[in-house]
């Protein structure tokens, strides 16, 4: 008995030979086992030069050529990035000029602020809500929205005003606090503030005029500092699923209603998950401008350490290459 259904003949089908055909994958990009003890550079050329592999690679060339022609590099952070520990390793890139920029949203500024006045930060969310009690520390509150009300009374903008303030508290941990170090290198870092969005809103000590004020005012400083992108620039998202790629979207359209010629630089997205809304403008819709997307996964306590040191390695390669004579 046979199927009562037709069956296509692949006897008639046509073939190639292996040799002939055209492979994505060659011995020759395969990884390598590591010896103990290696450098940051053998690490990374033990690494497989296949997808996101090869991807990490191009974003550290794309920030070391940015950092080298003057170009610029702006990071935009979720809170997350500020949380998790790495505000050491990006001030180390804005030490070595290899980061020109910081754009970030309240929970950024907030973590950020806690590790530089106490040395610590991000609270059980679970264990304060059932009373109440979740984000109502006093002392975060009414230091930052007091930083806030402060800087628009001076006319600066929100990471510039809390930048501002814990310098001049001189405040315990300013060594590894992004806004401090960046405020006094004259690096800018933006806030792109919701209202509502964060614990200090809740205070009695908010002021929303003074908030809304000094985040738009972040929203133009941060769009003159995009300026620079095209021609080798580099422009990255870091952990933010909404906010800050919109805010990148808007930025880029007034530049270019403005009439500043994008093309040339590169996108990246790095999240532990690739969200739609950061995919797109960051790495997809940045094509129609004539840049490169590049999307990377992995979480941030990982990936951005590793980006940062092939980075670094990138540049001093380059460094030594400009020394030699020959």
């Amino acid at each position: 008995m046979s199927s009562r259904y037709p069956q296509a003949d692949l006897s008639r089908i046509r073939r190639t030979s292996i040799r002939d055909r055209q492979s994505k994958v060659h011995i020759r990009d395969f990884g390598r086992s590591l010896s103990a003890g290696a450098s940051v550079r053998e690490l990374l050329d033990s690494l497989p030069r296949i997808l996101a592999a090869e991807s990490l690679r191009r974003a550290a060339r794309a920030i070391a050529t940015a950092s080298r022609d003057r170009r610029a590099v702006v990071a935009c952070l979720g809170g997350h990035v500020i949380k998790t520990g790495l505000a050491p390793v990006l001030i180390e890139l804005m030490r070595r000029g290899a980061l020109s920029a910081v754009a970030t949203n309240g929970a950024g500024a907030i973590h950020d602020l806690e590790i530089a006045l106490f040395g610590q930060t991000s609270e059980y969310v679970e264990r304060g809500i059932g009373d109440g009690m979740f984000g109502m520390t006093q002392e975060t509150a009414d230091f930052l929205n007091r930083a806030v009300l402060e800087g628009s009374k001076l006319e600066l903008g929100f990471g510039e005003s809390v930048g501002r303030a814990l310098v001049a508290a001189d405040c315990p941990n300013r060594g590894v606090s992004l806004f401090a170090t960046a405020y006094e290198m004259r690096i800018p870092v933006t806030v792109h503030v919701g209202i509502g969005t964060d614990v200090v809103h809740m205070h009695p000590s908010a002021d929303g005029a003074a908030i809304g004020d000094t985040s738009h005012r972040d929203f133009c400083i941060l769009i003159e500092a995009m300026r620079d992108l095209g021609r080798g620039g580099v422009l990255m998202n870091i952990g933010s699923a909404v906010v800050l790629p919109e805010v990148v979207l808007k930025a880029l359209t007034v530049l270019r209603n403005l009439g500043v010629d994008l093309a040339g630089f590169t996108g990246i997205n790095m999240d532990f998950v690739q969200h739609y809304r950061s995919n797109q403008q960051v790495v997809n819709r940045v094509t129609e401008l004539g840049a490169e997307g590049i999307s990377l996964t992995g979480h941030h306590e990982i990936m951005v350490p590793l980006l940062a040191a092939a980075v670094l390695e990138e540049m001093r390669e380059g460094e030594q290459e400009g020394a030699d004579p020959h």
